[in-house]
């Protein structure tokens, strides 16, 4: 019998551990994506090259200049289309949306691993237009302005039309990091994505599209002319090996 009654009570106390185990994993778990949240900003440096005179409201869609005026905020698709458009933030937002996780790779040095973005395909973006059968790049160009560089004062970057709409590259139209609007440190309303490029053609601010027959040197080209227009990150710092390589 004792034998017994201490085989019970062994039982119950494994029980009762597990049951606290369980709740007191959920308690953590409650915990876990604010502090997931706020250890990904941390491995997340902030780099911008714009000046600090404006801000973006995404409850509304408008772009906060320095002076206090407001105004809605337009994306704009020209160059080699039979009609530009213009699309507005909550345009932009109804569009279907994609997640990815990415690897983010700067010049620097220095990595982030699977950021997970939320945003647009560009087959999607690009689809609201009609191009031109020329049309071979996407030039992109940002909100605000930097210090004049090679005849620019805002920053601008071209990536191919291939590679964007290639669905191996995945690249996209960020509109989200971590399930939340982009901040202003990390580029809103609206940047680039390309994993397998330099993080410096991941552009930010994003207010244009203009479609090119041509590649057009980007404002980090001009400043620093040792880094090329055709930016893939170094195979040896990839964890899934560049499709264009293949």
């Amino acid at each position: 019998m004792r034998t017994q009654d201490a085989d019970q009570g062994r039982r119950r106390l494994l029980k009762f551990m597990a049951a606290a185990a369980a709740t007191a994993g959920a308690a953590l778990w409650g915990f876990l994506p604010a502090r997931a949240r706020q250890a990904f900003a941390e491995r997340f440096p902030t780099r911008t090259v714009e000046r600090s005179t404006f801000r973006f409201d995404p409850a509304h869609g408008e772009v906060v200049w320095s002076s206090g005026r407001r105004e809605r905020y337009e994306l704009l698709l020209d160059g080699l289309v039979e009609t530009p458009v213009r699309l507005g933030y909550a345009q932009l937002r109804a569009l279907p949306q994609v997640r990815r996780r990415a690897d983010f790779h700067c010049v620097e040095g220095w990595s982030v691993t699977d950021a997970p973005w939320g945003g647009v395909s560009f087959a999607e973006l690009f689809d609201r237009v009609r191009l031109a059968k020329q049309a071979r790049y996407a030039v992109f160009h940002s909100l605000g302005q930097t210090d004049p560089v090679g005849g620019l004062t805002h920053y601008v970057e071209s990536l191919p039309l291939a590679d964007l709409l290639n669905p191996e590259l995945g690249a996209l139209l960020a509109l989200e990091l971590d399930g939340a609007p982009l901040t202003d440190a990390r580029g809103a309303p609206a940047r680039v994505i390309s994993p397998f490029d330099m993080a410096y053609k991941s552009i930010k601010f994003v207010t244009r599209v203009e479609f090119t027959e041509a590649a057009v040197p980007g404002w980090w080209t001009r400043a620093n002319p040792i880094y090329p227009v055709r930016a893939p990150v170094e195979p040896h710092r990839l964890r899934t090996p560049d499709p264009r390589l293949r």
